[in-house]
């Protein structure tokens, strides 16, 4: 029997080979991301019926810093899987290392219920809204940081990006999502001063994300006689990304 030996490969074409697809990581992410979500009513808890001497509904009524804070983070956590689902259109190929950044990601997305929690439980209180607000910020900043860091190691060098993105509009993503994680800081020392001020900030943070950061179509245009990635999209294309090209 003929056997054939295969050389081995040097270091450099291991790192440059297409490690793995993106379909599982994203399938593995986007459960997360549900199951973050979908945890958060559960810290909205039906009123003690002692309280329902002044009426069912001013005890509803008195709930609405769940409320809010229910209504903020599951906002966020949107914003942040579609963001990601950006990424991951751009992103056709990873390594160990990107999976790793990936989980660190999601570690911090699926924490995101309990301090939800416990900024609800502060203001609703009237104790210790300054803590409850810096704590969720500062949990956001390490969301922001691991979410900087998927990007940053993945358009290094192109290398784990495709030929649909230029290495200037990949650039210009990069900009964009690092100013998130200062914003938070921002949000933070602002607790400091004032725990509504802080939440004030964080919406008007929430309401920033809704501005769509892929490439505008006059960009996508002219990189559009670039070769394009061999095979089918991944599962992750970015939907708006389509809506305004129609």
């Amino acid at each position: 029997m003929v056997t054939e030996t295969v050389p081995p490969e040097d270091d450099e074409s291991i790192l440059a080979a297409p490690v793995m697809s993106t379909a599982r990581l994203e399938a593995f992410s986007d459960g997360v991301f549900a199951i973050a979500i979908t945890l958060l009513i559960l810290e909205i808890h039906v009123p003690d019926p002692a309280t329902f001497r002044d009426g069912l509904g001013l005890a509803l009524a008195h709930l609405w810093p769940s409320y809010l804070a229910y209504s903020i983070t599951f906002l966020l956590i949107g914003m942040i899987w579609l963001n990601h689902h950006l990424m991951f259109h751009y992103i056709i190929r990873i390594n160990r290392t990107l999976m790793i950044l990936n989980l660190l990601l999601l570690l911090s997305v699926s924490f995101l219920p309990f301090p939800t929690a416990v900024l609800a439980d502060a203001v609703t209180e009237g104790e210790g809204e300054k803590v409850a607000a810096a704590f969720y910020g500062i949990v956001l900043i390490m969301g922001g940081v691991f979410f900087n860091a998927i990007w940053i190691y993945a358009s290094r060098s192109h290398q784990h990006l495709g030929e649909h993105i230029s290495p200037t509009q990949a650039r210009r993503i990069r900009a964009r999502f690092g100013v998130g994680p200062f914003l938070y800081l921002v949000a933070v020392l602002l607790s400091w001063v004032s725990a509504t001020v802080s939440i004030c900030f964080y919406v008007v943070l929430l309401l920033s994300y809704f501005i769509d950061v892929s490439p505008k179509p006059a960009e996508v245009a002219q990189s559009a006689e670039a070769p394009q990635p061999v095979g089918p999209p991944g599962p992750g294309a970015f939907t708006t990304i389509a809506n305004k090209e129609s």
